[in-house]
Formats: structure tokens, C-alpha cells, sequence
């Protein structure tokens, strides 16, 4: 939702094209029920604006309540709008919360895994199929599927089992696709050669299995990494009708087949890493990242590409990019109400970037030859396209949610705590502190990472996540205590405490 403002927000006003014309909300109506917790972002339009500082309200505290962060918490049942506004004007979202039926919150996610071989599998000795579908009683809109490289398939299934990308499916109502193909890549990458009717088949089977049924129509995004780079090109050949978006990660073998008419509709995002990325005779990922550009541009597709010279073939931090990317393209793309047809990207929104000079220009406005530059789908997609050349990754800059169903019970001189938590969509969990009357008293884990993806692929490490629980050694004072959690996401950011009294 965006509000358009009348006054200046400061008495400095800044620059013409750096002052804030609007507030975006990255919610337009929240329907929750009693004891959720759910996180609204604001962000200053347009992106670049000197951003103010935000004021959050509730003018239904008894119904939700709204933290100074823009957290909302829903306390009773009823309707409640939540608003963010600075000194010139604001922008709302409706609450409507209805009662907890079936008691505290809680995910009971579906992840199925299965293994083809024989006449099923005629690509491979065996593949193995991984799929996540968030409960959620309405239809899924789509499904992020996640292709491996040449020889990756040791790694197995992992990305199902992911925290962050579970929570971004959860956000946008998706199902989660990953493959572990044990053969030749040199077959696979084709989808000719069967994975693509194995992976249709796939899908008709789990939406029969979840009741998902629509699994068979809702649009694709595409991930690709190497040898699955290749795939996804290909796929963008053969089904460019179910393809909302693509990103390739140092895709491989350079093909040379033309495109139809159909792919010129889909964003993609291509990754190369230049000189050290696999550019032996027969893989040439450089070139292949370059001409794949080169040639869907002509289309007039919108596309672009990302250059990480310091980083390599198994090297890279695309998710931080790919994540923002995916989301500004289904905010676009996604099919509205009922319809299985996708949107065309809105080509007065998209902005476009300069692979040299790294300048961002209005796509609407620009009066030249635009054919060797990447179109984005708007401009804060543009802006991050530009930090992630320029550094390597995307830096996450908004906190992940708080905890919720914080528990804390005595046992025998300790104090056991146990809270449950989504992961940030953006960076995902880096571990949880606890604390008692304030005081830091441990963190979990106490070293590395709760959970994260490893570099070499994306694979989640760890699969299986420690369970949220710790324990607050030495209790033998039983006074009233105050028991905090919060989550620190990948970039250091915290979430707000989520407190409870112990007596």
C-alpha cells in the first residue's frame, strides 16, 4: 500500500529525487488469529529517500497491539488498524483477528521425499524429489523449484527442511522443490530427457498426496546452480508459460539454441564470477551467463546479470539477491483471485542498470539504446542489483520477528526455557539470545550458526536444527524472574525480546 504524502518531513528538506513521497508497506491486511505475531515493514518511496523516523499506532490496542518496530501482536478478537506514519502523512493496514480454534500457534509442515528409479527415472540411476508444503488451509500460488549442479547431488535433499526459505514460502504461499539427480548431468541438464515430465509428474502426485491439487498449474520460480543453470535455460525454452521468474547461478555448457517469443516475458537474474568461474573448454560459465544475456536482451526480455569477480563458481552469496528478486517479480506476476494466468511485468515500474558504470536509470524515461542493460523489476530491486555487484552480497537491514510461545519452567535448580520462531525471509536465523531480568545468560547455539546455507551450492547446514530449548543453569534463588529470547538474523540484527514472569 502506498500513501502519497503533502508536507515536508524535516525542516532540511533534502535533495529533489532523495525527498520521501510516500510510505510503502509490505502489508496490505493482516488476518490473523488470537497469539499471532506477524511483522509489517515500512520503507520509505522512493528508495533512495532520506527516510524518516516511523511512528507505528493501533487504534485498537485491546485487538493488536504494535511495537515502535512495527511488530503486531494479536490479543483478542475484532478489527484494528495499525499505522505508520512521519510528520507529513501515513499509511494503514487493516487488522482483523479472529479466535485461536485449535490452541497456541504452531507449524505442522508437510515435507515429503521420494525416490524414482527404473522406467520412472530414465535420466539417472535414481533421483530423489524434496518437497515442502507450508500449512496453510489456502491454495499454494506457486513453487520455488531448485536445481542442482554437475556432482552436487552429493549434498542430498536439504533445502526443504530450510528455515528461511520455508519462511518466505509460508509469505507467499509456495511450495518448496528440490532434486537430488544421481546420473550423468550431461543427460539431465536436458529437459528433454525426462526430468521434465518426471518433475510434472512430481507435482500431480504431491498436490493428490497434500490436497494441493492446483500444484499442477500455478507458476514457477526457477533456481538453477551450473549443470541446473544449463536446465533452467532450457527450461525457459521449453516452458516459458509456467515460469514467473529464473535465476541462474553460474550456469554452465553455453548453449546455442534460440528462444521463443513466450521466454521475452520472464525476469531473470543471471550470476557469473568472471575469469574464475569453471571456464574450462565444454563448461564456460562466463560466457554462458553472457551470452544468455546478450540474447534474451535482444528479446527485449527483461534480464540482467551480476559480475562477482572476487568470488568463484561455488562461491557466492545469490540467495541474499535472488530472495528480493523473486518477491518484487511475484509482486508483479503472481496470478490475481481465482486466475491461473500471470501478469506481464509492469514495464513503467522497472528500472534499468548499467553492468559497467553501475548507474540506475527509470526504464520509462530512458532515451537510449538500452539493449546492454539490465532491466530489474523496480527500483529497490535496481538498488540491491547494485550492492550486490559491487560487494558481493545484500545485506539484510530490517530485524527478523521476535519469538512467540516463550515457555520457562524451575527444575530442579534450573530454569528451562523453550520458545518457537519463524526465520527472517531475508537472512534467516543466526542463532537466539536468552535472557534473565535482562542480564544475557546464554545463547543458542553458543558457537556457529543455528542454521545456514553453505556457499558452495546454497545447501542448509544444518538439516536438523537444534531444538529451541536452553537451560538457565544455577536457579536456586525461585524469585520472580523475566525470562527474554530474541533471534538474530545473519547480519547481526536482533528481534525484539519476547518476555515472560516467572513466579
Amino acid at each position: 500500500m502506498t500513501i502519497l504524502l503533502t508536507n515536508g518531513c524535516s525542516k532540511n528538506k533534502p535533495e529533489e529525487g532523495y525527498q520521501l513521497k510516500s510510505i510503502h508497506t509490505d502489508k496490505t491486511l493482516l488476518l490473523l488469529e488470537v497469539g499471532d505475531r506477524e511483522q509489517i515493514k515500512a520503507s520509505p518511496v522512493p528508495a533512495v529517500a532520506v527516510s524518516p523516523e516511523f511512528n507505528w499506532t493501533s487504534d485498537n490496542e485491546a485487538v493488536a497491539s504494535v511495537s515502535a518496530q512495527g511488530l503486531v501482536e494479536a490479543l483478542s478478537a475484532g478489527e484494528a488498524t495499525v499505522a505508520v506514519s512521519c510528520s507529513e502523512g501515513s499509511a494503514s493496514v487493516p487488522v482483523k483477528v479472529n479466535p485461536r480454534e485449535h490452541g497456541a500457534k504452531t507449524y505442522s509442515d508437510t515435507i515429503l521425499l521420494m525416490t524414482l528409479s527404473g522406467n520412472d527415472c530414465p535420466f539417472a540411476d535414481h533421483a530423489d524429489y524434496g518437497v515442502y508444503i507450508p500449512t496453510r488451509a489456502e491454495p499454494l500460488k506457486g513453487i520455488l523449484i531448485l536445481q542442482h549442479g554437475c556432482g552436487m547431488e552429493q549434498f542430498g535433499i536439504t533445502r526443504p527442511y530450510d528455515l528461511q526459505y520455508q519462511a518466505f514460502a509460508r509469505k507467499w504461499k509456495l511450495a518448496i522443490v528440490e532434486t537430488a539427480l544421481y546420473g550423468s548431468c550431461y543427460v539431465w541438464r536436458n529437459p528433454s530427457a525426462g526430468t521434465a515430465g518426471t518433475l510434472l509428474k512430481v507435482l500431480n502426485d504431491t498436490g493428490e498426496k497434500t490436497g494441493h491439487p492446483e500444484l499442477s498449474i500455478v507458476p514457477w520460480l526457477l533456481f538453477g546452480h551450473s549443470g541446473g543453470g544449463y536446465w533452467t535455460l532450457a527450461m525457459l525454452k521449453d516452458y516459458p508459460e509456467r515460469i514467473m521468474a529464473a535465476v541462474c547461478y553460474s550456469p554452465a555448457f553455453d548453449p546455442q539454441w534460440n528462444y521463443p517469443a513466450a521466454t521475452a516475458k520472464i525476469p531473470m537474474l543471471t550470476r557469473h564470477a568472471g575469469a574464475g568461474d569453471a571456464n574450462a573448454d565444454g563448461v564456460r560459465c562466463w560466457s554462458t551467463s553472457v551470452h544468455a544475456f546478450k540474447k534474451l536482451r535482444g528479446m527485449d526480455a527483461p534480464v540482467s546479470i551480476a559480475h562477482n569477480p572476487y568470488q568463484n563458481h561455488n562461491y557466492s552469496y545469490l540467495r541474499y539477491m535472488a530472495v528480493p528478486f523473486y518477491e518484487a517479480v511475484m509482486k508483479q506476476r503472481m496470478p490475481e483471485g481465482n486466475s491461473a494466468a500471470m501478469r506481464d511485468l509492469d514495464r513503467n515500474q522497472t528500472w534499468l542498470g548499467d553492468t559497467l558504470t553501475l548507474q540506475l536509470y527509470k526504464e520509462a524515461t530512458y532515451a537510449g539504446d538500452k539493449k546492454g542493460l539490465c532491466v530489474l523489476p523496480n527500483e529497490a530491486t535496481a538498488l540491491l542489483w547494485k550492492e550486490y555487484v559491487s560487494t558481493g552480497t545484500v545485506a539484510d537491514k530490517t530485524p527478523p520477528p521476535a519469538p512467540f510461545n516463550v515457555k520457562a519452567k524451575w527444575n530442579d535448580g534450573n530454569i528451562e526455557v523453550s520458545w518457537e520462531a519463524d526465520a527472517d525471509p531475508e537472512s534467516g536465523i543466526l542463532r537466539f539470545e536468552i535472557f534473565k531480568n535482562g542480564t544475557l545468560v546464554g545463547k543458542l547455539p553458543e558457537s556457529d550458526a543455528y542454521q545456514r546455507f553453505d556457499t558452495n551450492g546454497d545447501n542448509t547446514v544444518p538439516v536438523e536444527t537444534p531444538k529451541m530449548k536452553f537451560r538457565i543453569a544455577g536457579a536456586t534463588d525461585r524469585s520472580e524472574a523475566t525470562i527474554a529470547v530474541r533471534t538474530v538474523n545473519h547480519f547481526n540484527l536482533a528481534s525484539e525480546k519476547t518476555e515472560i514472569k516467572m513466579n
